[in-house]
């Protein structure tokens, strides 16, 4: 009798991990392996936002960093750890 007491008691504990689950960790994990893919599909020629607020231009991917050209004169490498977003072709266009 005391089994299926602890069975019971347990259930609130085991919906709501569920519940944290699916609303919390699963989008996390899903939205960490979009920016994973979209670190490793930068080409040259991509402009990327970094996660200091700089508006760069790819120019060459490397192993560890990546680098980018600020103005016409300045070139600086990158750690892929603070690239934040990529600025998609509409976005320029529509800021333009």
């Amino acid at each position: 009798m005391q089994e299926g007491n602890f069975v019971a008691s347990l259930l609130p504990l085991v919906v709501l991990f569920a519940i944290f689950y699916f609303l919390v960790i699963r989008p996390q994990q899903k939205q960490q392996k979009a920016h994973a893919a979209m670190i490793a599909a930068l080409e040259k020629g991509d402009k990327i936002i970094t996660s200091g607020g700089l508006i760069c231009e790819v120019i060459k991917p490397e192993d560890d960093f990546i680098r980018v050209k600020l103005n016409d004169d300045v070139i600086v490498r990158v750690s892929r750890e603070f690239i934040a977003r990529k600025i998609e072709k509409t976005e320029t266009k529509a800021n333009a």
